[in-house]
């Protein structure tokens, strides 16, 4: 037999690191709320995951808002009159602020002044700064930066258009046994910030991967759209499958190895609320649980007083909450492959715990079952329980026809899974019946 010598297994990349591959990829593109950024952006999450790609024109009415002009960015710097370019959009998008209109022209140091943001708190770090509806420009730069520029002119140019367009989102649905649905959310407008922004949209884009893997119960919706107009221009285009939505959850910040958070919705109790709760109670994670408020992403859109989804936030190191926030420090080297993929698998068990959470009802309520006839219970006198007999008699007398089953493993203190695997020994012995949703 011929002996082989020093075999070499491959080993394929680990979830955490493909995504983290697609966070580098998508890295450098400039989205804002429209233009090529955020299409080309939305272009290839459909080369991951089959969503459909839509495009809202500009001036159509969504809601109480109205979708924008187009806004497409070739190029802007601040140069010396010498030449010297100083700031340079090619360096980093964040360099110039989102919707900048167009300017090529030379100004004083005193007016540039009133167009130029810093952080002098943070001198090294370059900000990210929007103005969408401002009809002005700006550049964002480093306090170093700026305090060295002391000439008394400077060139500046945005080559920049705001015309009528469109804007684009994309969403999938990946259908199950029922029509009830969980919305899974990310905002794509962000340009060049990995963790508040591209650690969503990754993390989100191998979510779908896995509910599109294997038959689920539930259906599963997964939107992929700009902040704020983007959520809204969703909501007014997809009332009708609003009110099939039973679960939500906003994605952002996931990358980061700072300690999960969890925004409850509006709600404050829903169902995802717990789910969320009990999957890092399981797990042994610390979660801070932060109160819902009508301000940060987009789950209030989703939570505003029409429609009252229960959507929720999820989160590694909140917003505002790590000193990289909104600057050039949320990049590449922030966002690490180990905190995407926990962040992955903490969500595919709240997934999986919301598919599960069914209502069950006894098929003869009248008193306990006899188990060992069915081989289900210890018959040694005075041994103790084991933890799968416990949750078996906690589902046997909980199964009402009132309580799902994250209700039993709650009052019970038991694992989910538990609680769920001991539900399926009494469904396959015939001692309970699963309750149609109403």
């Amino acid at each position: 037999m011929e002996a082989i010598l020093n075999p070499r297994a491959e080993t394929a990349p680990s979830d955490g690191t493909l995504m983290h591959d697609f966070v580098r990829e998508l890295f450098p593109l400039c989205r804002s709320i429209t233009g090529p950024g955020l299409r080309e952006t939305i272009r290839r999450i459909a080369g991951m995951i089959p969503i459909e790609v839509h495009e809202v024109p500009s001036g159509t009415p969504v809601l109480d808002w109205t979708v924008p002009q187009e806004w497409t960015i070739r190029g802007a710097w601040i140069e010396a009159l010498d030449g010297r370019r100083l700031v340079d959009f090619r360096d980093s998008s964040l360099h110039v602020v989102s919707y900048s209109r167009p300017v090529e022209r030379v100004v004083s140091r005193e007016e540039l002044a009133h167009h130029v943001h810093t952080l002098p708190g943070q001198p090294d770090m370059v900000p990210y700064r929007t103005g969408y509806f401002a009809e002005d420009w700006g550049f964002c730069l480093s306090h170093a930066r700026w305090e060295e520029m002391t000439d008394d002119a400077y060139r500046v140019v945005v080559d920049s258009t705001v015309a009528p367009g469109s804007l684009t989102y994309g969403d999938l649905l990946v259908p199950g046994r029922v029509a009830d649905e969980v919305l899974i959310h990310a905002h794509c407008c962000h340009p060049s910030l990995a963790n508040d922004n591209l650690s969503g949209i990754a993390v989100a884009t191998w979510l779908a991967k896995r509910m599109l893997a294997r038959p689920r119960r539930l259906s599963y919706r997964f939107v992929f759209a700009p902040a704020t107009i983007g959520a809204i221009a969703w909501l007014a285009r997809n009332e009708g499958a609003v009110a099939r939505i039973r679960h939500g959850l906003v994605l952002t910040c996931v990358g980061d190895p700072g300690g999960f958070h969890y925004k409850r919705s509006r709600r404050g109790d829903a169902t995802i609320d717990r789910a969320v709760v009990r999957v890092c109670a399981d797990r042994n994670l610390p979660l801070t649980l932060l109160p819902f408020v009508p301000w940060g992403y987009d789950e209030r859109q989703y939570c505003s007083p029409g429609f009252n989804l229960s959507v929720g936030c999820f989160m590694r190191s909140p917003d505002r909450g790590f000193p990289e926030y909104h600057t050039s420090g949320d990049n590449l080297t922030l966002v690490r492959p180990e905190a995407l993929e926990e962040s992955l698998s903490v969500l595919e068990d709240v997934l999986d715990l919301l598919d599960g959470d069914v209502v069950y009802r006894r098929v003869d309520g009248r008193g306990e079952p006899q188990l060992g006839s069915r081989g289900l219970y210890r018959l040694v006198s005075g041994q103790n329980a084991a933890a799968t007999q416990q949750s078996l008699l906690w589902v046997l007398n909980l199964a009402d026809g009132t309580r799902s089953l994250l209700d039993i493993a709650e009052q019970a203190g038991l694992p989910f899974a538990e609680v769920r695997a001991a539900a399926g020994v009494a469904e396959r012995t015939n001692l309970i019946a699963e309750v149609p949703w109403s």
